[in-house]
């Protein structure tokens, strides 16, 4: 299945939901990207799309990435300096472990919208939302 009908519209239409809900509580930027493969490691991927996606150019260097390999199986919650200066070694783990309780269940959809959701409630606690903020990157999901 290509990426391109990997989640229907509706479901699409859930998780940039999800991400601007997130993003109201938190200065922190939110991406979703997906592809059906890649070369090489996961996590070397997704430093390469977010750097693509200019992830890394947000004010506070507080860009979070959720990477999805649909047809490899594999998933990267990467999160950018800004976050990783200030949070715990194990900050991401409870969320990536929620996604991947769904993916594990064939939720998809579901387990990106509880990840997103659990990555604002965390990020508000480092990045609370400015009234002055600015969405500095899309919401759109981007695909390979």
């Amino acid at each position: 299945m290509s990426t391109t009908n990997f989640f229907s519209k509706e479901q699409e239409t859930q998780i940039v939901n999800a991400i601007k809900e997130a993003e109201k509580n938190t200065s922190g930027e939110i991406r979703v990207h997906i592809e059906a493969t890649f070369k090489g490691e996961a996590m070397d991927r997704a430093i390469a799309v977010f750097n693509d996606l200019k992830m890394h150019e947000t004010e506070a260097r507080n860009g979070v990435l959720f990477y999805v390999a649909t047809q490899a199986k594999q998933f990267v919650i990467l999160g950018d300096d800004g976050i990783n200066d200030v949070v715990p070694d194990n900050f991401w783990e409870t969320t990536k472990n929620k996604v991947i309780n769904q993916f594990k269940q064939g939720q998809f959809a579901q387990g990106l919208v509880e990840g997103i959701q659990e990555a604002g409630q965390q990020l508000k606690t480092y990045f609370k939302y400015q009234s002055d903020d600015t969405n500095e990157l899309s919401d759109e999901i981007s695909k390979g």
